[in-house]
Order: C-alpha cells, then sequence, then structure tokens
C-alpha cells in the first residue's frame, strides 16, 4: 500500500497558547508533502478536512480508502480538490482522463469509484496537492485551466504584501458542496501573505507553502489575534489553520502558497479582519 495518513484533532485556543515550538510543530505543521511514489494524507478533525499529496513516477499511484472514512470508497462521501504544482500528469477518474499541465486544477465530485494519478516524465513528475471535505451532494468533475480562474490583485510595494490571487475551486467557478480551493503568488519585493489579517470562525482553512528556494523561510502566523505564535516554514510544507486563528505569513523571498477551505459556508469574502496595530 503506497498510502499513509495521520490524524490531527481539534485544539482549544485556551489550550494552544500554552504550546512550545514543538508542540505547536506537532499539531499544526504538515510535513510529509510530495513524497516520491507515495499518497500521503493528514485527516483534521476540524471539518473533517484532509490534506494530501500524490507524486507519481515509477507507476501509477491510485486514490485509496483510508480507515478514518470507513468507507468502501475514497469519494463515497467526500470531494476532492487536485493542483498540479509540478510538471505534466493526468488523473484519471471512473476511466475519463484529465490533463493537468502545471498550476492547473481538478475538481473531483462525491461517489467517483476509481481516481488515479500519473507523470508524463518520471525524472520531472507531476506533483499534485490534494484537498478532501465531506459533500453531501455529487457534483461533476471539472478541470480548471489556468485561463478559468479568477484573478485579483491585492496589496502594493509600499506595504510589502503585493500579490496575485487566483480562485480555483470556488462556486462562482465550479460547482461544490463546501470546499474552496486558490493560489496566491507573492511579488517580488513583498514578502506579506494575508496582512492584514483576519479570521473566519465559520471555516478552518490550510496554507500550503511551495516555490520557496532551499535557502530560504516562510514565518507563519497562527493563533488567536492577542495570542500570535510563528511556525517556520520551508518548501512544499503546509499548515493547518482552526477556525479561531489568523493565518498570515511573511517570507524571506517571494513564494506562493495553496489555501484550502472548509466549513459553514462558501461565502469566500466571510472574514473577520484584524487591525494590524493590534495584534499582540
Amino acid at each position: 500500500m503506497k498510502t499513509t495518513y495521520s490524524t490531527r484533532y481539534a485544539a482549544s485556543p485556551q489550550d494552544v497558547k500554552t504550546y512550545d515550538t514543538a508542540r505547536i510543530r506537532e499539531e499544526f505543521l504538515i510535513d510529509n508533502l510530495m513524497e516520491h511514489d507515495k499518497i500521503n494524507f493528514t485527516y483534521s478533525h476540524y471539518d473533517r478536512f484532509i490534506t494530501g499529496s500524490a507524486v507519481p513516477t515509477s507507476s501509477i499511484l491510485k486514490l485509496e480508502t483510508i480507515d478514518a472514512l470507513k468507507a468502501e470508497n475514497f469519494l463515497d462521501r467526500r470531494e476532492l480538490g487536485i493542483i498540479n504544482v509540478g510538471q505534466k500528469g493526468k488523473v484519471t477518474v471512473d476511466g475519463t482522463e484529465y490533463v493537468l499541465e502545471h498550476k492547473e486544477a481538478l475538481y473531483v465530485g462525491q461517489g467517483n469509484k476509481n481516481v488515479e494519478f500519473s507523470s508524463d516524465d518520471a525524472q520531472n513528475p507531476a506533483l499534485f496537492y490534494l484537498n478532501s471535505t465531506p459533500a453531501h451532494k455529487a457534483f461533476p468533475t471539472k478541470k480548471i485551466g489556468r485561463n478559468d480562474v479568477e484573478t485579483i490583485e491585492l496589496g502594493s510595494a509600499e506595504t510589502a504584501n503585493a500579490r496575485t490571487l487566483r480562485k480555483y475551486i470556488v462556486n462562482s467557478v465550479v460547482d461544490v458542496c463546501q470546499l474552496q480551493m486558490g493560489m496566491t503568488t507573492i511579488k517580488p519585493g513583498s514578502s506579506w501573505n494575508t496582512m492584514p489579517a483576519h479570521v473566519h470562525d465559520r471555516r478552518m482553512e490550510v496554507y500550503f507553502y511551495f516555490e520557496i528556494p532551499s535557502d530560504q523561510a516562510v514565518s507563519h502566523f497562527m493563533g488567536e489575534p492577542t495570542e500570535t505564535r510563528h511556525i517556520w516554514m520551508a518548501n512544499n510544507q503546509a499548515v493547518i489553520s482552526p477556525p479561531w486563528s489568523i493565518h498570515s505569513g511573511s517570507g524571506t523571498s517571494s513564494y506562493s502558497f495553496i489555501w484550502g477551505m472548509a466549513g459553514e459556508n462558501l461565502d469566500y469574502g466571510d472574514m473577520d479582519h484584524c487591525k494590524i496595530n493590534e495584534l499582540r
């Protein structure tokens, strides 16, 4: 079996503010993504959100169920979002092939039984980043190309937060139950993402950081607005953000990240903003 998974449990903000560095990383950092010839999942009890990756090299990788789901097939009660941050690859869904180039996405609806991942070139494989959430309805599988996304320019060079946000899997682009996914790229000379910071107690979120040079890093900030903590992030690592937590980062170079959300609603703009000068 080439699929592994681990479980992360929900925590109270009263508990989290007592954690030391090692405990914060143990509870919220996901550092086993993009391992070759494996599918790795982290099952979070925040909105039952699953974060994972599939990197097919020597053989095709099949989406297998995990014991935590107690389901015959992975997608029996779930939907799946896939974004390829590597080279060209294919995702086959119940016999239909979808070619995903670099930074193209695929939404796979509830009820599909056979999902397989492959790379065109084993030496330069596809890097499939995966998010999955519970689903109450079966929506059609849909590919989202780079020209299909909704693009927003945010921030400015003056405030060191100039960035391009691309919405891939949102309800204005594709029919979904609760999953939302998109990508943000920090422009050269800027460092901050999601600043001013915000929380949304109706939804949890996961950030997957990539395109970070090997000798650089991102400091990701989390916690209640009055009790912030930080986690140093390397390339191809993800971090879980509880609904009560801010989620913001500053890098030592330009970088990109994929955001994935799930929870109470599909209102992307549902955010409770935090004043910068009131963060602690």
